[in-house]
């Protein structure tokens, strides 16, 4: 190919880039590193009415940045614009785009260097290996084992690596004999620019447990509030109808006034004070009788 034909092909590219910034309100910067083109492919499939994919050199999308002087923030992504990346650009909400990438992620076996993507456990029981050489290995990295039936038995679960902690090659070596994969691959966005605001890898990473009981929480507050202050909400009119029918039917019962809510209450609690008071009076007059006055048969 010659230059001026190299030079025709990356006018086009350019072109193709600047098309798709101006089709798609956000453009997103994703590390391919570790990346497996089987794996990308599926994740073009489940999101390709939802995001258009496309690998290209930096230098390319840098050009095609400067090129499109109607949208000047984009200039912000070239700081990310370095080592293998693809490129998304989209019109799904950044944070429902990231969570997505998020739950394409599959779990592979490690190698030395890798890091741990949560706590590994190995699990006590039947290996399914002879014994051997492997025993040393076990114990190199902290498994206690035992020989039953012909086979390695770890002895009990084992945590043998925390989340975040670099993988050695003697553990991955004996992980990936044990079928554990303690490692996650998958697209890690690097920045995301919606519509003029960048949102970086930290600000993209949502626990939506911890945000989920968080908004539970409140939600209870602002309840709680709303009830204590007697501020009716379509929420919360139930609940303050039967406060406020409680309170009524409390001061009206305390204040003997007969209704047709109370009345059968009150005639109750009289008919208790009678007996009550019947039981005090029959006490009182034995107490008073003199003695003397009692007839001997």
């Amino acid at each position: 190919m010659t230059l001026r034909q190299t030079a025709l092909v990356k006018t086009e590219e350019v072109d193709e880039i600047k098309s798709l910034i101006q089709r798609y309100k956000d453009v997103g910067v994703a590390s391919l590193q570790k990346v497996r083109a089987a794996q990308l492919q599926e994740l073009k499939r489940k999101l390709e009415k939802s995001a258009h994919f496309r690998v290209a050199k930096n230098t390319i999308i840098r050009r095609a940045i400067e090129e499109c002087k109607d949208k000047p923030e984009l200039k912000n992504l070239e700081k990310y614009l370095s080592g293998s990346n693809i490129f998304l650009f989209t019109d799904l909400n950044p944070f429902k785009l990231a969570i997505l990438l998020e739950r394409s992620k599959v779990k592979t076996t490690a190698k030395a260097g890798d890091i741990a993507a949560f706590d590994v456990t190995v699990p006590a029981g039947n290996t399914g290996l002879p014994p051997g050489p492997i025993i040393s290995q076990f114990t190199a990295v902290g498994l206690p084992t035992r020989i039953e039936s012909g086979s390695v038995w770890v002895s009990r679960d084992t945590l043998v690596a925390k989340k975040g902690e670099v993988i050695t090659a003697r553990l991955a070596s004996v992980l990936s004999k044990l079928g554990i994969k303690p490692v996650e691959i998958g697209l890690v966005m690097k920045a995301v620019c919606d519509e003029g605001l960048i949102l970086t890898e930290e600000q993209l990473r949502l626990d939506l447990d911890e945000f989920q009981r968080s908004i539970g929480e409140a939600h209870a507050y602002a309840f709680n509030l709303s009830l204590s202050a007697a501020y009716p909400l379509p929420e919360n009119i139930h609940f303050l109808l039967q406060i406020a029918h409680h309170e009524a039917y409390a001061l009206a019962f305390n204040a003997g006034i007969p209704t047709r809510e109370t009345i059968v209450d009150l005639i109750r609690k009289a008919h208790t004070e009678m007996l009550s008071l019947s039981t005090r009076l029959a006490t009182v007059n034995e107490k008073t009788v003199p003695a003397g006055s009692v007839q001997k048969g």
